[in-house]
C-alpha cells in the first residue's frame, strides 16, 4: 500500500481523470488551511462518512476544523468517503484513504474524529476506517494507530457502534476534543489502554471497552456497568457554556454542495418539549448568540467567501429572543446586496407579522412550517400544540406577503394516530392552498412532506413502538391519492428505510455484529435510496440471531433498562416518564422558558455561565452531581498529568 503523501499525489494524478467529480478529492479550495506537517505536534483527521458534496455542508465539522486549526501546534485536515468508482480504483491501486489538504494517509494522523449525525452512516464509518488501512474493531488497534473518536447526534445511543470506536464524545465537542488532544499529547508514550483510562475521566467521553452489558433471557438489557474504576457509572453529556465564535472563513468548494450557503448558528437548544424530537431534548439548555456577533460574522463571511445565501440556524429560529431585532438589522445593513437570508425551523405560534415583513425582501422560494400533525388531538399528544385557526392565520399572512409556496412537514405513525388524523393532513393542505389562492390564484402552491415517526432515545416516546409497516403504507396510499393536482405536491420517505433507522437508533451492543456483517457483505451508503440493500441487512440480522421487530415494534415497559441507560443527557428518566404518561392523556406542557418542569438540566446549569440561560428561566437551588471515581493510586489522575500548552 502507498505510504507517503508524494506517492499518493502521484497515484491520484493517474486515476482522477477516470472518476466522476474528481474535484471531490483534490483539495486546494479557497480558505483551506495547510500547515507544515513536520512542525505540528498533533494531527487530527476530521471525517464525515459520506461524500464530499454532503460532508462539506456539515457545520459541526466546519466548527472543529476552525477551532483546532486556530492552535499553532495542532492541525486538522478533512476526509470524506470516496464514491464507489473512486473507492474501486483506490483499492485496486492500494491507495489508502488520505486527507484533502496534504494528501497524507489517515493512518499517519494522531486522531481520526468521525462525525455521526445520523445512523445510516454506520457502515460508511466502518468502510472509512478500513480504507485508512486500520482494523475496524477498536480492540485490535493499539497506540500505533490513530485514536478513533466519534461524535454527533447518532452517538447518544453509541452501542451499535461501540466495538468500533475508541471514544464517543457525548454532547458538544468543542471543548472536549481539545481536552482529548491534551491527554493524548501528554500520554503519547503510554499504551492505548492507559490513554483511554485518562480520557474516560473527561466529561462527555464514553469509552465503550470500559463497560459491560448483561441481558435478560428475554433479550432486554439487565445491566450496564463500568468495569474500570476510572469510568463513571453514567456518562454525562458535555455542554459548552458559551457558543464558540461562528465560523466565517468557510472553505469554498469546487463542486455544487447539497447546501450551497454559509451557516451561522444563532441559538443552540430548544425549550418547546416536542415529545418526538431527539434534538430538542438532548441539546438543552438554550444558549443564544448576541445580535452584534451574528452581524459581524455576516460581514466577515461576505468578505471572505462571496456566498449569496446565509442560513441562520437553530432548532426553533423564531424563538430566538432577538429575532425581530436581528432580521430588522440584517435588512438595513445588507438589504441592498440582495442576499438570500434563510431562517429555517420557524414555529407557527411564534412567527409574527413583523418577522414576515423583515424577511420579505429575501429571495425565498417558499416558506416552511412544520405542524407535524394535522389534528389538535395529535398535536396535544406530541406536545406541539397550535390551534387550527392559528395555523391558517399564519398561512394567510405568509401568502399576503407575496410568498407563493408554503411547505408543510408532517409525520405519520405517531402514537395513538388513527386514519382520521391522516385524513386531516389532506384537509389541512387543501385549506392552506385555498388561503394562497385568495392572493395568488393558481400560482399558489402547497408542498407537503411526510416522514415516518421513529421513537428516538432520550425522548418521552422512547417507550413507544413504531407503527406497523402495513399501516404506514395504507396511510401513505391515502395521502398519495388525495394530495395531488394543481398546486399540491407530496413528498415522502420510504417507510422501510425509516424502519432501518429505527432499528439502528434503538439497538443495543449486539446490533454491532450485524452492522459489521452487513458492511462486509456490501452494505454502504445506506442513506442513498439506490444503494440501500435491505436484503443484506435482513440477512445480517438473521445471521446474528436478531429480530428487527424486537427493537422497532415492541412497546417497552416503564421500568425497562434501555441500551443507552448509561448515557446521561441531563434530562432525567423521571421527567421523560412523566411526559410520556402525559402524552397518553393528551396533556401538554407549555414552553419551559416560562415555567420550569424540573427536567434535570438545572444541575448542569450551575456550572455554566448564567447569562447563557433565558432571562425568564429562574433556576431554583440545586445539588451538584457527585464527581465520578478518580483513577486508582497506581495511575495518576488526569489533573496530575502535566499537559503541554496548546498554542
Amino acid at each position: 500500500m502507498l505510504k507517503t503523501a508524494e506517492q499518493i499525489e502521484l497515484a491520484l494524478e493517474r486515476i482522477l481523470p477516470r472518476v466522476t467529480k474528481p474535484a471531490r478529492y483534490t483539495g486546494g479550495e479557497y480558505n483551506q488551511i495547510i500547515k507544515n506537517w513536520h512542525d505540528i505536534d498533533f494531527k487530527v483527521a476530521l471525517a464525515f462518512p459520506d461524500i464530499y458534496d454532503l460532508g462539506m455542508s456539515n457545520l459541526g465539522l466546519m466548527i472543529m476544523y476552525d477551532i483546532i486549526n486556530k492552535h499553532r501546534n495542532l492541525l486538522a485536515e478533512r476526509v470524506y468517503c470516496p464514491w464507489t468508482d473512486m473507492e474501486e480504483l483506490m483499492r485496486e491501486r492500494e491507495i489508502p484513504l488520505f486527507s484533502l489538504e496534504t494528501k497524507h494517509a489517515i493512518r499517519d494522523f494522531d486522531m481520526l474524529a468521525i462525525s455521526l449525525p445520523y445512523e445510516q452512516l454506520f457502515t460508511n464509518a466502518l468502510n472509512l476506517i478500513d480504507l485508512a488501512g486500520m482494523p475496524i474493531r477498536a480492540a485490535e488497534r493499539d497506540e500505533s494507530y490513530p485514536l478513533v473518536i466519534a461524535g454527533g447526534h447518532a452517538c447518544y445511543n453509541p452501542e451499535p457502534m461501540a466495538p468500533f470506536i475508541d471514544v464517543f464524545v457525548i454532547g458538544e465537542g468543542e471543548e472536549a476534543i481539545l481536552k482529548i488532544v491534551g491527554i493524548m499529547r501528554a500520554a503519547s508514550h503510554l499504551d492505548r489502554e492507559t490513554q483511554l483510562r485518562y480520557i474516560a475521566q473527561i466529561e462527555g467521553c464514553y469509552v465503550p471497552r470500559f463497560y459491560d452489558v448483561e441481558y435478560h433471557e428475554s433479550g432486554t438489557v439487565k445491566a450496564i456497568a463500568p468495569n474500570m474504576p476510572e469510568a463513571p457509572r453514567k456518562v454525562m453529556k458535555t455542554i459548552v457554556p458559551v457558543m464558540p465564535p461562528p465560523v466565517t472563513d468557510f472553505i469554498i468548494p469546487f463542486v455544487e454542495l447539497v447546501h450551497n450557503r454559509a451557516p451561522i448558528e444563532i441559538m443552540r437548544g430548544c425549550t418547546r418539549g416536542c415529545r418526538f424530537c431527539h434534538a430538542g431534548m438532548v441539546t438543552r439548555p438554550v444558549r443564544e448568540r448576541p445580535v452584534s456577533e451574528i452581524l459581524e460574522a455576516m460581514e466577515e463571511i461576505l468578505d471572505k467567501t462571496g456566498y449569496e445565501e446565509i442560513a441562520l440556524l437553530s432548532l426553533s429560529s423564531s424563538d430566538y429572543t432577538h429575532v425581530l431585532e436581528l432580521t430588522d438589522k440584517i435588512g438595513k445593513r445588507f438589504g441592498h446586496l440582495g442576499l438570500n437570508i434563510s431562517l429555517p425551523s420557524l414555529r407557527i405560534e411564534s412567527v409574527s407579522t413583523q418577522l414576515m415583513d423583515n424577511l420579505g425582501d429575501s429571495k425565498r422560494g417558499g416558506f416552511t412550517l412544520a405542524p407535524e400533525a394535522a389534528t389538535e388531538k395529535m398535536r396535544n399528544i406530541i406536545n406541539k400544540y397550535v390551534t387550527h385557526e392559528e395555523l391558517l392565520e399564519t398561512a394567510r399572512e405568509i401568502y399576503r406577503r407575496n410568498w407563493r409556496t408554503i411547505k408543510l412537514y408532517f409525520m405519520i405513525g405517531h402514537p395513538m394516530e388513527e386514519m382520521e388524523d391522516v385524513e386531516a393532513i389532506i384537509d389541512l393542505a387543501k385549506q392552506v392552498l385555498q388561503e394562497g389562492r385568495k392572493f395568488h390564484g393558481n400560482k399558489a402552491s402547497v408542498n407537503v412532506g411526510v416522514s415516518t415517526f421513529i421513537p428516538k432515545p432520550h425522548t418521552p416516546f422512547q417507550w413507544e413502538p413504531m407503527d406497523a409497516v402495513d399501516n404506514v403504507y395504507k396511510k401513505l396510499s391515502l395521502l398519495k391519492q388525495e394530495i395531488r393536482g394543481n398546486g399540491l405536491k407530496l413528498r415522502w420517505n420510504n417507510p422501510r428505510e425509516s424502519l432501518f433507522e429505527g432499528f439502528l437508533s434503538r439497538g443495543d451492543r449486539r446490533v454491532a455484529n450485524a452492522v459489521e456483517r452487513a458492511w462486509r457483505n456490501g452494505a454502504k451508503f445506506d442513506a442513498w435510496m439506490e444503494h440501500f440493500k435491505e436484503d443484506v441487512w435482513m440477512e445480517a440480522m438473521a445471521a446474528e440471531g436478531l429480530d428487527p421487530a424486537f427493537f422497532t415494534h415492541r412497546k417497552r415497559t416503564i421500568d425497562e433498562i434501555f441500551p443507552w441507560e448509561h448515557i446521561d443527557v441531563a434530562i432525567t428518566k423521571k421527567f421523560l416518564t412523566q411526559d410520556y404518561l402525559m402524552s397518553q392523556q393528551q396533556e401538554t406542557r407549555i414552553d419551559c422558558r416560562h415555567q420550569c418542569f424540573a427536567c434535570g438540566i438545572l444541575p448542569k446549569l450551575t456550572d455554566l455561565r448564567r447569562e447563557t440561560a433565558p432571562e425568564a428561566w429562574e433556576c431554583p437551588p440545586v445539588k451538584k452531581r457527585p464527581f465520578h471515581q478518580p483513577l486508582q493510586p497506581k495511575v495518576p489522575t488526569v489533573d496530575s498529568i502535566p499537559l503541554p500548552m496548546v498554542g
